[in-house]
């Protein structure tokens, strides 16, 4: 793992309050944590100055800690490796914290939190992806709303049960908290950048935070276990009106590859042309895994409901049901990094693990392995 900076404390209780909770954010780059400097250029923020940029957290009575990544990553540039190292800092900081919140750049956000939420197993604190779409130091930003109410959700407990409210991985942004893998970016130019189309937030922020407590998943009832492997071999295949034969082999056939996340028309329809079935059974045989996942936004894939998808399932491509592409393509490398057998795994790429797909809410933190 890279050599990380020292964990930084930034805010604790005033008026000698005992902190009502202790959370660590882990900054990993992106906009919410950048500044103008003197020269007038952004730049990554110095978190042990963010009290002078952000007196609201004064009025936070917890415990707020930072861990920066030495080199800050545009999440454009963001790889399986950085998942696998927060899930690790994650680990590693786990017993001493309440809550976590990863600040995140946008544009990758959905893939990194759908990954974090596969690879802590048995998650039984929040772990909340957060961001902005103006930097701190612009007038209009939107970093310290994001953040402020981020901070809260990682602290908070439920009211009656006195237990962790939200222990799953999740997005908030703009007013809306979403399960980290039912997330997609869907504005570059407004701040309500996130969006999931077929599961409800799980929290809504208006003058006070609205938790929908009945959607949230339940504590688990074993450790945390965090994964340190993701498979790499793995592809996603958008389907187009006259996609040439040439196109479709050259991904499926590509050296190492181990699974491709087909997306589909409508719900789950493809063509039905000879060569175009020939070259998914040809994967298959070949020991590829296909997850068919539609390109609409809402809807699920129903493989057989007409002709076009009905010969899906003899050829052993999984239905996706309505997982997002974010959650399908990490979900296949984290799946496919289990390295189980083709029964297991099979079953595992159409089981829902996380809340990622609908078919009905897990009472535990996890699908056991």
């Amino acid at each position: 793992m890279q050599a990380m900076l020292p964990v930084i404390d930034i805010k604790a209780s005033t008026l000698g309050q005992q902190p009502e909770a202790a959370v660590l954010v882990i900054y990993t780059g992106g906009t919410v944590g950048m500044s103008f400097n003197k020269r007038g250029e952004l730049a990554p923020m110095r978190f042990d100055q963010i009290r002078k940029r952000m007196p609201e957290l004064r009025q936070l009575n917890m415990r707020i800690s930072v861990l920066s990544l030495p080199e800050p990553i545009d999440s454009s540039n963001v790889t399986p490796g950085a998942w696998l190292q927060i899930a690790a800092l994650i680990a590693e900081h786990y017993p001493h914290y309440d809550g976590f919140v990863v600040l995140h750049g946008t544009d990758t956000m959905a893939y990194s939190a759908a990954a974090l939420s596969y690879l802590l197993e048995n998650l039984g604190k929040p772990v909340v992806f957060t961001g902005a779409q103006v930097p701190m130091g612009r007038i209009r930003t939107d970093a310290r709303r994001n953040l402020i109410t981020a901070l809260e959700i990682a602290a908070a407990r439920h009211p009656r049960a006195g237990t962790v409210r939200v222990p799953e991985v999740c997005i908030f942004f703009s007013d809306v908290l979403i399960r980290g893998n039912r997330a997609k970016k869907v504005e570059s130019q407004h701040f309500n950048a996130f969006k999931s189309e077929n599961y409800p937030p799980l929290a809504r922020a208006g003058i006070q935070l609205e938790y929908n407590d009945n959607l949230i998943r339940l504590l688990p009832g074993a450790r945390l276990h965090a994964h340190s492997r993701l498979e790499e071999g793995v592809a996603i295949l958008k389907l187009f009106p006259g996609i040439p034969e040439r196109v479709l082999r050259a991904v499926l056939e590509l050296d190492g590859m181990r699974g491709c996340v087909i997306e589909t028309y409508g719900s789950g329809n493809a063509p039905t042309a000879p060569w175009f079935l020939r070259a998914l059974r040809d994967a298959h045989d070949r020991g590829v895994y296909l997850l068919n996942v539609s390109q609409c936004e809402e809807g699920r894939v129903i493989q057989g409901q007409y002709e076009t998808s009905a010969q899906f399932a003899e050829l052993g491509i999984i239905g996706g049901e309505d997982i997002t592409t974010e959650a399908a393509i990490t979900k296949l490398m984290f799946v496919l990094g289990l390295n189980n057998d083709v029964q297991t795994t099979t079953r595992l790429l159409a089981a829902d693990l996380r809340g990622e797909i609908s078919l009905g809410q897990p009472t535990s933190g996890s699908l056991r392995f």
